[in-house]
Order: C-alpha cells, then sequence, then structure tokens
C-alpha cells in the first residue's frame, strides 16, 4: 500500500487544455472517488495515475517515487475497466493469474493466489468457467479477482459498474467496499454517479471542466458545499434553487422577484439587498401551515417516501416526504424550509456565502 500525491497535474491534448493543475493527497488505505459529470476528466485523471495517458505538466508520486515518466507495468497498480476486459478465450482462472504468468510467477504461487482471490471473492466455484458463461456481476468479480492478485500499492477502478443493472449495481457497491474494508489497498475509483460516491468513498474529489471544485468526506460536502456545482451535483434529487435578494430590514428573509418570501438565517458579512440563490434540498422541505402556498404539480410514491414536485410562484420546488402523504396534482399545499439548513450562494460566483 502507498500514498498518491497529485501535484499540480496539466493535461493538454495539443493546444486544448483538459486538466487545469488538479491537486489531490491520497493517504495510504484511501479510498478516493473522483465524481463530476461526463466530460469533466475524472477518467483522464485516472489514465494519467496508470500511465495510459502523458502528464502536461506537475507530477503524480505513489509512495515517494515520481511517476511521471514510469511505464504502467512498474507502477506497482492494478485497474479494472469499465467493460471488464476479459480474454474470452481463457477460464476465470487463466484471466485472474494471467499477469503473474507475464511476470513468470512459479504455477505454485499463481495458483494459490488465484485461489485465495476467488475465495475472497465468492468465485472458487466458477474458476473452470470462461467468461461467457458468467453473468455481468461474475465477470465485473473477475475483474477485481485479476487487480488482487497483483497485490498492488493501488487499486484504480473506472466506473465499474455502470454496464451493471440498477439491482447489481447496488449489491456490487458494497462488495467492493467490503473488499476495500478487507484488504485496505489505497483506492482510486473514477464514478459520474454521485449515489456511488457518497456510499463507497472516504473522500470525494468533485471535478468539473478539468478542475477540482471540492475535496471533502462525503457528508461534508452534503452538509457544507464549497458552491452552488457542489450542491446541485451531491445528494439525491439535486438541491432546488431559487434566485432573489436577501432582506435584513425587519424579519431576515429571502426576496424572489415575484415578491415571495422564503425564511433564511444569513451568514456574517451578507448585505440588505445582496442578490443571492437560495438553495434548499426536497428533503428539508416541510409541510407547515405557516408556510408559502405552493401548487402540486406531479407526486412521484416511493414506498419508503414521497417526491412532490411543487411550483411556488414562477419557481419548480421538489419536496421529499418520508410520511404517507396524499396529494393530487393542481391542490394547493403550504410548505417551508428548515430554516438551518437553508444554503445562500453568490449570485455571481456561485460560491457559497
Amino acid at each position: 500500500m502507498a500514498t498518491v500525491e497529485i501535484r499540480a497535474v496539466k493535461k493538454a491534448y495539443g493546444a486544448t487544455p483538459v486538466i487545469h493543475g488538479v491537486d489531490v493527497g491520497i493517504a495510504d488505505g484511501e479510498f478516493v472517488v473522483l465524481v463530476g459529470p461526463s466530460g469533466c476528466g475524472k477518467s483522464t485523471l485516472l489514465r494519467m495515475i496508470a500511465g495510459l495517458e502523458d502528464i502536461s505538466g506537475g507530477e503524480i508520486r505513489i509512495g515517494d517515487r515520481v511517476i511521471n515518466n514510469v511505464p504502467p507495468k512498474d507502477r506497482d497498480i492494478a485497474m479494472v475497466f469499465q467493460n471488464y476486459a476479459l480474454y474470452p478465450h481463457m477460464t476465470v482462472a487463466e484471466n485472474m493469474g494471467f499477469s503473474l504468468k507475464l511476470h513468470k510467477a512459479p504455477k505454485a504461487e499463481i495458483d494459490a493466489r488465484v485461489r485465495a482471490a476467488a475465495e475472497i471473492l465468492s468465485l472458487s466455484h466458477l474458476l473452470d468457467r470462461f467468461p461467457r458463461q458468467l453473468s455481468g456481476g461474475q465477470r465485473q468479480r473477475v475483474a477485481m479477482g485479476r487487480a488482487i492478485v497483483r497485490d498492488p500499492q493501488v487499486f484504480l477502478f473506472d466506473e465499474p459498474l455502470s454496464n451493471l443493472d440498477a439491482k447489481l449495481r447496488v449489491q456490487m457497491r458494497a462488495e467492493i467496499k467490503e473488499l476495500h474494508q478487507r484488504l485496505r489497498t489505497t483506492t482510486v475509483y473514477v464514478t459520474h454517479d454521485q449515489i456511488e460516491a457518497m456510499t463507497m468513498a472516504d473522500k470525494i474529489v468533485v471535478m468539473q471542466d478539468g478542475i477540482v471544485e471540492q475535496i471533502g468526506a462525503p457528508l461534508d460536502l452534503y452538509d457544507k458545499p464549497a458552491n452552488q456545482f457542489v450542491a446541485g451535483f451531491i445528494g439525491s434529487p439535486s438541491m432546488n434553487f431559487i434566485e432573489g435578494r436577501v432582506r435584513l430590514d425587519g424579519t431576515p428573509r429571502f426576496e424572489t422577484a415575484d415578491g415571495i418570501a422564503l425564511p433564511v438565517s444569513p451568514p456574517a458579512g451578507v448585505a440588505d439587498g445582496q442578490p443571492a440563490v437560495y438553495g434548499v434540498r426536497p428533503e428539508h422541505m416541510q409541510i407547515d401551515p405557516d408556510g408559502v402556498a405552493a401548487t402540486v404539480l406531479v407526486t412521484e410514491p416511493t414506498g419508503a417516501e414521497i417526491l412532490v414536485v411543487t411550483k411556488i410562484g414562477e419557481h419548480e420546488v421538489n419536496c421529499l416526504f418520508r410520511e404517507r402523504l396524499s396529494f393530487s396534482p393542481g391542490e394547493t399545499i403550504r410548505i417551508a424550509p428548515q430554516r438551518h439548513l437553508v444554503h445562500l450562494f453568490d449570485a455571481q460566483t456561485g460560491k457559497a456565502l
């Protein structure tokens, strides 16, 4: 196991920069998730750690060694790909042990490592099968097993669950997290799915357009987003945003252009009349007889909770209720945010106020 240090790393394709001086520190044994929308640079950054992409600037260290110019095979990393990348003509055991065979490891050692990895991943009964005889989840476990047998310093995962159905993704999330808790190998995991990031990571790196927007523990990002982008990306359903101004005369409030007043506890330094964006998560809305009037547009019951899409004036606001409530489209209800859970963002920069 080892630390990974990404220092002022840049990447450009010709004259087009795609990674703009990224700094990330990953502790020994830590599970770090790079998350962001498609095209944000997270997979490019992972491929630079792996040595599959050249670095245009900065440096990457694994342990005490700068690996900028080290070939991928000498970096002591193991990568699990989105498409599994299994050899179809090899059995499960042969696929898992192939990298050790290339390194001319003794057959007895290969067999022992393959059996040990298969035991960890519940693949022992499948060692003689071919990839075509396996389910998607089993193939992904084989790909993970191939990484485990190498006993690398760092695991790299490139969106490994995106080809699986929803139920299997949930199962594999738990299996990967359990695997990390058992092996404690430093892990860098790339996904566009913020639910995967929230449930699996020790630390999340949120990226947008080749820039790191925020780094922190999952609940820190959820509770204290640094800006509007992070606030909207982390959390499902995503945060509601309403534009308006902070009013400090009389009772502090947030006022929209169409005159709707919402409760707020403005932070120090906010001026009266300052343009801002009001952010509140759907799960932090509640039914309140003294709240603002909202028209029900759509209800989406899931059993454990109900998502209610409402309209307050000209603003669409999602509300997530845990109670078993029944509303009809067109009905008027009164709702209010939990004041202490409201976020304010600068209207120009998007930074949290």
